[in-house]
């Protein structure tokens, strides 16, 4: 179900690392105007090439092709928010932990931190499975809290395991500090989240559970069912069909959104990290896949051989 180190890097780094490794015939002037352009702000500039985003980091990567197809300021690493929870959601079923077992919330669930808000009371009970829904939709804390506490040698054993898998994916400037991303030292590049997203969109629970525009869950007094919406409203949006979808928001973070989706017939992943204001994110994918829409294929380099340009630089 999940690919290798190597297997996994290839299809980002094959467009990727022309950027960072000295193989591929790349200028580092021209990766430094590129960076210079895109750094701050939007890129404006008309040429359709372009997408004026708000997000601060962009990476847009074309499955299919293995190549990115749109990268802005793609090299530093941002703290993830609750984009961590797609890693916390992988480690539960990689470990094969029993989805029907009843866990309860506990008081070391609740968010000491940043006193975050929260469906789930103290003693509240849902099986593993309705945690790892509502922390996945819902992107409840609490819910990601306690899987991680239940795990066999507590929430440390968890959190290791996390680190450990993103080793093993090849996510190397990746960190993990807790199961819920309320800690800004959870930090990832856009590279390593692609890397993430790729992994994560195989596995057919999380595609499911990721891409529902609501659930029900029984965390109401007596059982009662309770609604939780999905916090990417473009899972419900015409338009789209979305594999997998997470997002996320600290104030260190900014809000964040990771996305992998078909657009013009093309499975496609988009990483979009610190945009500001809340419909930012969600305005930018828009932007994205109208972009890619509207691109003729051998434009983009979709079918050919040839790295996509970009104001003179090759990615």
């Amino acid at each position: 179900m999940f690919l290798s180190s190597s297997a996994l890097r290839s299809w980002v780094l094959t467009g990727f690392m022309a950027l960072f490794v000295a193989h591929v015939p790349l200028a580092e002037a021209q990766v430094h105007h590129h960076l210079h352009h895109h750094h701050h702000g939007a890129p404006v500039d008309p040429d359709p090439r372009h997408i004026a985003l708000l997000s601060v980091t962009a990476l847009v990567v074309d499955e299919q092709t293995q190549k990115v197809v749109y990268a802005k300021n793609p090299e530093p690493t941002h703290p993830i928010a609750s984009i961590t929870k797609l890693m916390t959601a992988l480690v539960v079923i990689q470990n094969h932990q029993n989805m029907e077992e009843i866990l309860t919330v506990s008081q070391e669930d609740v968010d000491t931190l940043r006193y975050s808000h929260s469906h789930l009371r103290v003693g509240t009970q849902a099986t593993r499975l309705d945690f790892m829904r509502m922390a996945l939709v819902a992107s409840e804390n609490r819910a990601a809290a306690a899987l991680a506490r239940n795990f066999p040698g507590g929430t440390a054993a968890f959190v290791q395991q996390m680190n450990l898998q993103a080793q093993k994916l090849g996510m190397k400037d990746t960190h993990f500090e807790d199961s819920s991303g309320l800690n800004g030292a959870n930090v990832a590049t856009a590279q390593d989240l692609a890397v993430l997203v790729s992994t994560a969109v195989k596995v057919p629970l999380i595609h499911e559970i990721t891409t529902r525009s609501e659930i029900q869950v029984p965390i109401g007094r007596g059982g009662r069912l309770v609604t939780l919406h999905n916090t990417n409203p473009l899972v419900a949006q015409e338009g789209w069909q979305i594999g997998l979808s997470k997002t996320g928001f600290i104030n260190e973070a900014g809000q964040c959104l990771v996305m992998q989706a078909t657009i013009h017939q093309r499975p496609t992943i988009i990483v979009l990290l610190d945009s500001r204001g809340h419909h930012a994110r969600f305005s930018d994918a828009n932007r994205v896949r109208r972009w890619l829409e509207v691109q003729d294929q051998t434009t983009l380099g979709l079918l050919s051989a040839k790295p996509v340009q970009k104001s003179g630089v090759a990615l």
